[in-house]
């Protein structure tokens, strides 16, 4: 799977999938993308998925621990349950 941000591919950036999304360990120039995007209304997608679907995302939280930061995209009009 590939996340793309706007019209740039981010495969530097590993997916691991949950109810309703995925989540995303990012940083650096990514991780920035990823929080421009999430304000500046750009387009976050992913595709390679196994059905074979192109699926918009909406960045719903961002999580940092010292080193590591985790984005959780969930899809276009899902929501999390906490």
């Amino acid at each position: 799977m590939h996340l793309i941000v706007g019209t740039k591919t981010l495969p530097e950036i590993a997916l691991r999938r949950i109810p309703g999304g995925y989540e995303a360990e990012a940083a650096g120039e990514a991780l920035m993308r990823l929080i421009d995007a999430s304000f500046a209304g750009a387009s976050i997608e992913v595709t390679g998925t196994p059905s074979g679907h192109v699926q918009g995302l909406d960045v719903t939280d961002i999580r940092m621990a010292g080193a590591t930061t985790t984005v959780t995209l969930m899809k276009n009009g899902a929501r999390a349950v906490h």
